[in-house]
């Protein structure tokens, strides 16, 4: 019976490993568009907090230079003077008298109470106002991890669904290799069939006139192109000499 694993290097790439803590790629696509939609908060948070800052300066700029005081200084003194010694001199000095009067008046004021009393947010506000937002991001770089769930819950309520989902997975996987076997034999033997540069010729003959510059050469799998280890096979043709990893081989 066919099987799967190991999987192959390109094949890596497009299937989701539960287990594993890192963010795999297509991981990373859904929580980058997740990230992008908490953008307009994050702007909306940043203008509400400029517009906070700039409405204090300005109202302390009018605070401080608006600050009018007005003082009023005033005397008045009424003195009436009748002279003489007649009878009727006396009457007016006894009645007018009276209105002889003075006084002196001072009064300060301001617009002090009109000013405006800009008060600036505090470091709790606002940390209070951009804690929301910071769970947000939590809860879209939380989500990756929890959509993992969603296979484990519907194979649960669902066990004849997930069977039919792991046959039609296995045999998208075969049909890929199949396809990628075919199309890599065609990309192979037409590199076969053109003519190799003065570099590439002259590494393969000193490769093939002393066989032990091969370890200190970095050569990688001619199918898949997955860097070389000390389990690679070699082309037996003399010929050839072309490195391939085991999956490959």
């Amino acid at each position: 019976k066919r099987t799967l694993l190991p999987l192959r290097r390109a094949e890596v790439s497009t299937v989701v490993f539960p287990c594993r803590l890192a963010m795999q790629r297509l991981e990373m696509k859904n929580m980058v568009l997740e990230l992008l939609e908490c953008i307009p908060p994050l702007l909306l948070l940043l203008l509400a907090c400029g517009l906070d800052h700039a409405l204090v300066a300005m109202l302390s700029v009018i605070r401080q230079h608006s600050f009018v005081q007005y003082s009023f200084h005033s005397s008045h003194r009424l003195a009436v003077h009748v002279t003489g010694t007649s009878l009727m001199a006396r009457l007016l000095r006894s009645t007018v008298g009276a209105l002889n009067t003075s006084s002196h008046s001072r009064l300060e004021t301001s617009n002090f109470a009109c000013l405006p009393r800009p008060r600036s947010m505090g470091r709790q506000q606002y940390v209070g106002s951009c804690l929301p937002l910071a769970l947000l991001v939590l809860l879209c770089l939380a989500q990756v991890y929890t959509h993992r769930l969603r296979r484990a819950i519907a194979a649960f309520y669902f066990p004849k669904r997930e069977k039919s989902r792991v046959l039609y997975f296995y045999n998208k996987l075969l049909r890929q290799r199949q396809i990628f076997v075919q199309r890599q034999r065609k990309l192979v033997a037409r590199r076969a069939r053109q003519h190799p540069g003065l570099g590439p010729s002259l590494r393969e003959w000193c490769c093939q006139r002393w066989p032990r510059l091969r370890r200190w050469m970095r050569r990688s799998c001619t199918v898949c192109g997955t860097p070389g280890t000390p389990q690679d096979r070699v082309c037996p043709a003399p010929a050839c000499g072309a490195p391939y990893c085991r999956p490959c081989w």
